[in-house]
């Protein structure tokens, strides 16, 4: 008696339709996955003190410093640090975010070169000046990725040169150059 092997199932030899059955199957698990796993929209680290970084940047640096005092409901801090930067310029920097979500910082330096400028407005191009809270500055703004910018250049190379600088609205950067004031230990 001569042993027989058993008839193949019909499944197993492939067809169209099982193809199709097969990645039906496999769809309906990736969307049951896609629909159970939790997804975060936007991922924000604690609130930086930047008065307490602004106060230690200016003993180290003897530079009258700016901090934004007493803005809006809405504002929250996310950056500050005092570091090297282009033109091996030292530059105190500081972060906001604005109600509508958008960012805005201010960066600080002495003697700033064009490289440090250029650098820090990612070579945008002026396009006129706006006077607010008492000082002249320079608009800046480039079209291809969105980051507007204001300039303070001061009349002495013995103060500071401001850049207000981010992806917010020139209407936020006015808010927030309006409550820039000096860092009191």
């Amino acid at each position: 008696m001569v042993a027989t092997a058993p008839p193949k199932s019909r499944y197993s030899l492939g067809s169209s339709a099982n193809l199709v059955r097969s990645l039906l199957a496999i769809v309906a698990m990736m969307a049951l996955l896609y629909a159970i796993v939790p997804r975060v929209n936007s991922v924000s680290g604690p609130p930086v003190d930047v008065h307490a970084e602004a106060v230690s940047a200016a003993k180290v640096s003897g530079w009258p410093l700016a901090e934004a005092v007493g803005l809006p409901d809405g504002w929250t801090t996310t950056s500050a640090r005092y570091v090297r930067s282009t033109s091996d310029l030292m530059t105190w920097h500081a972060g906001y975010q604005t109600p509508s979500g958008t960012y805005v910082a201010i960066e600080q330096t002495q003697a700033a070169t064009a490289k440090w400028i250029g650098a820090q407005t990612s070579r945008a191009t002026p396009f006129g000046t706006v006077d607010i809270a008492g000082k002249t500055w320079t608009k800046y703004l480039r079209d291809y990725k969105v980051q507007n910018s204001l300039l303070y250049t001061p009349a002495t190379a013995d103060e500071l040169t401001w850049l207000v600088t981010g992806d917010a609205e020139f209407a936020d950067m006015q808010v927030f150059i309006e409550h820039l004031q000096p860092v009191v230990p």
